[in-house]
């Protein structure tokens, strides 16, 4: 049957008794030894620390809000979403450029990327506080749908004009 050791840890180790002098052993200076016992101890911490089973992590299902990044096409694709006005305003007579891209169908699937509307904050996320009542996706979605059409068709919308737009940015150069 093993002991287990009668040293604590924590705390330097110390003789009792002196060493004998007259037997020709020359000590080490006595920060060598605190030097020895300091790395004595701290391998022993590491041993039991070492000893626990450490705990399998379960495999992330989702990466939340954060999603997957885009691809490098599926980036151009949505800087030039990012360049038209929001869509929702459009439809009510507006011209608002400061928009977020809204994901009509989360961040996470393939070619999520490729689904994104140009909304304004307040076409975006309900707020509550909005002088013009402006209606959202996020919360008021029904609502929103029934008054400016589905977003797909938002989508569909959006491309058109992308196209559009860059139609006639190859005439005007063209033309010169």
């Amino acid at each position: 049957m093993m002991r287990g050791s009668p040293f604590k840890q924590g705390k330097p180790l110390q003789r009792k008794t002196a060493m004998a002098r007259g037997s020709g052993f020359k000590s080490p200076a006595p920060s060598v030894g605190l030097l020895r016992v300091a790395s004595a101890q701290a391998k022993a911490a590491k041993r039991t620390r070492e000893a626990k089973p450490s705990k399998l992590s379960k495999p992330m299902k989702s990466r939340g809000m954060k999603g997957r990044p885009p691809t490098a096409e599926e980036a151009r694709f949505m800087d030039r979403m990012g360049s038209l006005p929001c869509i929702a305003c459009l439809k009510d007579g507006w011209t608002n450029e400061v928009i977020s891209l809204h994901h009509l169908d989360g961040r996470t699937k393939p070619g999520a990327h490729f689904l994104v509307l140009p909304l304004c904050a307040e076409h975006h996320q309900q707020d509550d506080s909005d002088p013009r009542g402006r209606i959202s996706v996020h919360g008021r979605k029904a609502t929103f749908e029934a008054r400016y059409g589905t977003q797909r068709e938002l989508l569909a919308e959006c491309i058109e004009m992308l196209r559009i737009g860059r139609d006639g940015h190859e005439k005007e150069r063209e033309a010169a």
